[in-house]
Order: structure tokens, then C-alpha cells, then sequence
């Protein structure tokens, strides 16, 4: 049926307000698949030149007074008193302090565990990260049809729409020649140094024990980090089973069915795996005593064991899972899980003392009607929650407003330390002469509030509803382009660029000497004189 000319224009002013309706007022910005050149659509006209002036320079190894001047993407100059011309866009930063953009290691943008897609993309999550003053992510690969390379594509082209730069790590869910060749390319060609073994998931992505250790012996060749997600999967499955012959079918059956000594366990065995081997191990989200402690006895021992702690694990506990509303209990629903009371304040600890090294957020979002799959069957409620816009406040308002850990050592565990780890120092994780024009611009004395009505997430809840706050990022400029300021966000889709990733990281330093040693202390083979009749 052919439309009248009077009909087209209201039939297309609601297919508009349709398509804004799942975004709030306060939380619209350039939405993937909207014409991105239309005005208004918040792409920024400022200067490729900007000077920040008179804020607190923060370093991870110190601070300083001074001006930094940034010229087409590139700092170009960190000192006192620095003159420019009309041309430059110019910030006071007077009590604030300027600090390198945040890095977040951990993150699954667009990810599909086979039912459904998280609902947050590399554009929309990216939007809400730099609301928040992180600038760069690295995100989870996973294979496609066992293919490494596949993935690899995949997921170049689910980034198509970045609006700030990125990078990948690599998920390993088999092993056979193919994958083992495989992994050459992503180190070689592709810009991946880091590789992630499950030791949970079942029947999915879960990898035993022979897997692990010919991946750690392939990681090792190749300089690239080997990663774990650490919980023993088949005891896990059996907890799950035991809940639900118990009649525990809502999201608590999740956290009892997964508890601290399991991931204790795992994180054991795979520092004892990596050991052997000789090569670092990095664990993803630590979220218990059980594991940190694991982490610290490796490393006194001297053995390279980086812990990584994320968002929901230092601020939240697991009173959540418990609350009467499904919605609410079934957001807070992750794995591992959101640990008791007392977890927290424990892996605060841990990373003040430099037991664990870096935060990440593990920001997987599923929005009510998605995590309502699970509502008769906690094992099907998908697993994640939001973080990536919310880390950087947080890990302030927790760890340096309660006067834990330094303002140095906040820019080392949000930023520095992920870009030494992953080999990308000091061109991020730094404000230096030189270094991408990553920065943000933080109030100490600002307050911030958190909440699903005003974040830039697409999910409907936030994990973090009502939480408040001290040290706010009223600034945030990416790749030298000004892109939140003012509460008001200006992303440009297809601005981010996929940052590569050198193998062989300040980790690997020694690892041969190492080998050398083990092998100068094995006093065999003995030579024998074979009897004679």
C-alpha cells in the first residue's frame, strides 16, 4: 500500500521517538545506526589543540604543577607556564587534578554466550567508559567455530563503531595444532599478547588441565601473558546440581553454589601449572580472601602472579543476590560471584600492599529482561554486570577518599600498571611528551552519584543504584579530542582506534635465567656405569 505524503512524515517521527525511547533524556548520545553526521549529534568541534592549565599532574611514580599541551592526539608538552596562541582550546585545571586516561583490562562488549548478546556493544559501552574517564579497554575475543583467526574478525567488525581506542585479548576453549599455530598469528600479526583459559563453564568454554598446560608452554614461546579465569568448574557443577535438588532455584542458589574454595582452589592450581612451566600468569577477577591469599604466597615466594580485583568486588557484597525482588537479586548475579561481607575490605587491603596489581570491571550487562531467562533456573540468568563507567569514581571514592592508597597509586592500579602489563607504556598509561593525549581532569572535592536513570550504559539497572560519592572526572579528552565535559558527552563512532599489543612485557624479564637456573639444579642425568656380567 502506497503511503500518502502526509503519512511518511509521522510514520518516520515515530519511528524516531521508538528509537530513543530505551534511552533516557539524560543518557542520549550518538546511537549506532543513526545517521552520525546529523547536528546535535554531540560529534565535538574542538581544537586539536588544547592546553590544560594549572592542574596537578599525577603520575604513577609522582606529581607535579604544571600545564599540559596537547597537539593532534600526541601530549606534546608537560611543564610550568606554557604560552599558546588563540587557536588552542584552553582548560583550568586549578585544584583538579590531570591524570592519564583509565585503562580497563577486563571487559566483554557484544559478547553472545550462545542464547543471547550482552546489551551493550563496543560503542555504546565505550560511550558510557568514557563518562566515566576510561579511555581505553581491552576486550575479550572469543573463537569463532574453534577458529581463532574467525574471532579475530568477528570482533574487528563488532568494533567497527568505536569511539575510543581498544584492544583484545584472547579466549583458548580447545587445543589441537590449528589453535596452537593459530596463536602465533594473533601474537605475530595481529597485536594480541595475552591469552585467557576458562577453568569454569562446563560443557562451554571450560578447558581441563592438559589444555592449560600446553597453552602456558605455548604462551611462554610466544612472550604473551597467559590469563585464567579461576574456579573449579566441575565442582562447580556439582554445586550447581546439589542447589537445585534443594529447591534453591533463585539467584543466592548462584553464590552457594559457587563458594570461595573453589576459587581458591583453582587459582592454586593454575599458579602451581604457570610455576611449573615458568612462564606469568595473570588471574582475572579475583573476588576472594580465599584467592588473593593464594596470590600472595606465590608472590613472596618470587613466583610472577599478577591479581587483578574488579569494581564489584572492592564496593559490593553479596546481600544482593539475597533481596526478596528478582530484578534486583538477579543483576547483582556474576562469576565468580560477589562474595560475603568482609571480601572487600579484604581485597581493598590486597591492592593498597601491592598483593593485587590492577582494577578491572569484568562489565558484561544484561538488561532485566535478559537476566529473567533465569527466572525459575539461576543457571540460566546470564552472568555480568556493569562497571565500566562506574570503576574510576569508585576505585577514587574507596581506595584514595579514604586515604588507602595515594593519588600515584590510583593512576598505577586504574591506568599505569594495565599499560606496562600489556606492553603499551608509556604511549598509554602516562602523561608524558610523547604519549596519546588520553587524559581526564578529576575533582577531589566534586560529588557523584550513580544511578540507571542518568548512566550511559543500555541496561535498565546498575548494580551501583543510589551509591555516592567523592572525585568526580569532569573532564575527559580521548585521543585529544574533548569528549565529556560539562556532564555532556560528544563521541564520534569509528573515532577508536585497535591499539596492538607487543609480546614479551616487563613480566617476561629473566624468565631464561630462570630456566637456566632449574636446569643447572637438576644434577641429572647422573651417568651411570652399566653392569657387566
Amino acid at each position: 500500500m502506497e503511503l500518502s505524503s502526509k503519512t511518511k512524515p509521522l510514520l518516520l517521527l515515530l519511528l524516531l521517538l521508538f528509537t530513543f525511547s530505551s534511552v533516557s533524556e539524560s543518557n542520549q548520545f550518538c546511537d549506532a545506526g543513526i545517521e552520525y553526521g546529523e547536528p546535535g549529534c554531540g560529534i565535538s568541534s574542538s581544537s586539536s589543540k588544547i592546553l590544560i592549565k594549572g592542574g596537578t599532574v599525577v603520575n604513577a611514580h609522582k606529581e607535579e604543577v604544571a600545564d599540559v599541551y596537547v597537539e593532534d592526539g600526541i601530549i606534546i608538552a608537560v611543564k610550568p607556564n606554557i604560552k599558546v596562541g588563540d587557536d588552542v582550546t584552553v582548560l583550568d585545571a586549578t585544584g583538579k587534578f590531570v591524570m592519564p586516561g583509565g585503562i580497563d583490562p577486563h571487559t566483554h562488549l557484544a559478547v553472545e554466550n550462545g542464547v543471547l548478546e550482552s546489551i551493550d556493544d563496543f560503542f555504546s559501552g565505550q560511550a558510557a567508559a568514557l563518562a566515566g574517564g576510561t579511555t581505553m579497554h581491552i576486550d575479550f575475543v572469543f573463537p569463532v567455530r574453534g577458529s581463532l583467526t574467525a574471532g579475530f574478525e568477528a570482533y574487528k567488525k563488532k568494533a567497527k563503531n568505536s569511539c575510543m581506542d581498544y584492544g583484545f585479548h584472547m579466549t583458548i576453549t580447545k587445543w589441537d595444532e590449528v589453535v596452537s599455530k593459530e596463536m602465533e598469528i594473533m601474537v605475530k600479526e595481529k597485536g594480541i599478547n595475552s591469552f585467557k583459559f576458562f577453568m569454569a563453564y562446563k560443557g562451554a568454554v571450560m578447558i581441563n588441565d592438559e589444555i592449560l598446560l600446553e597453552g602456558l608452554k605455548k604462551c611462554k614461546s610466544l612472550g604473551a601473558l597467559a590469563m585464567v579465569h579461576a574456579e573449579n568448574g566441575d565442582a562447580v557443577y556439582e554445586g550447581q546440581k546439589r542447589m537445585i535438588e534443594l529447591g534453591i532455584i533463585g539467584p543466592e542458589g548462584h553464590a552457594l553454589s559457587r563458594p570461595p574454595m573453589l576459587e581458591g582452589e583453582a587459582t592454586s592450581r593454575a599458579i602451581c601449572l604457570a610455576g611449573f612451566v615458568n612462564t606469568p600468569l595473570y588471574v582475572v577477577h579475583v573476588m576472594s580472601i580465599d584467592a588473593m591469599e593464594e596470590i600472595a604466597t606465590a608472590r613472596k615466594q618470587g613466583q610472577r602472579v599478577i591479581g587483578e580485583p574488579i569494581v564489584s568486588g572492592l564496593a559490593l557484597d553479596e546481600s544482593g543476590l539475597w533481596d526478596p525482588d528478582f530484578v534486583t537479586a538477579a543483576k547483582f548475579v556474576m562469576s565468580p560471584p560477589i562474595r560475603a561481607s568482609g571480601h572487600d575490605k579484604a581485597l581493598q587491603a590486597a591492592l593498597s600492599t601491592g598483593i593485587l596489581q590492577l582494577v578491572g570491571t569484568d562489565h558484561a550487562t544484561y538488561n532485566s529482561t535478559q537476566k529473567a531467562l533465569g527466572i525459575d533456573d539461576f543457571r540460566k540468568i546470564p552472568n555480568g554486570v556493569n562497571g565500566i563507567e562506574e570503576r574510576m569514581h569508585l576505585v577514587w571514592d574507596i581506595m584514595v577518599e579514604s586515604g588507602q592508597i595515594s593519588a600515584t597509586d590510583y593512576v598505577r592500579i586504574t591506568s599505569t600498571e594495565c599499560a606496562r602489563i600489556f606492553n603499551i607504556y608509556p604511549r598509554k598509561g602516562a602523561i608524558f611528551p610523547g604519549s596519546d593525549a588520553d587524559i581526564i581532569i578529576l575533582n577531589p572535592n566534586s560529588s557523584f552519584e550513580i544511578t540507571a536513570k542518568s548512566h550511559h550504559s543500555r541496561s535498565d539497572t546498575n548494580v551501583y543504584e543510589g551509591r555516592r560519592g567523592k572525585g568526580k572526572v569532569e573532564v575527559t579528552i580521548a585521543g585529544g579530542r574533548i569528549v565529556w565535559e560539562n556532564d555532556e558527552l560528544k563521541v564520534v563512532p569509528g573515532s577508536g582506534k585497535y591499539v596492538e599489543m607487543p609480546p614479551f612485557s616487563y613480566l617476561f624479564n629473566g624468565i631464561d635465567k630462570g630456566d637456566a637456573k632449574y636446569l643447572s639444579s637438576l644434577q641429572a642425568p647422573v651417568k651411570r656405569f652399566k653392569s657387566t656380567d
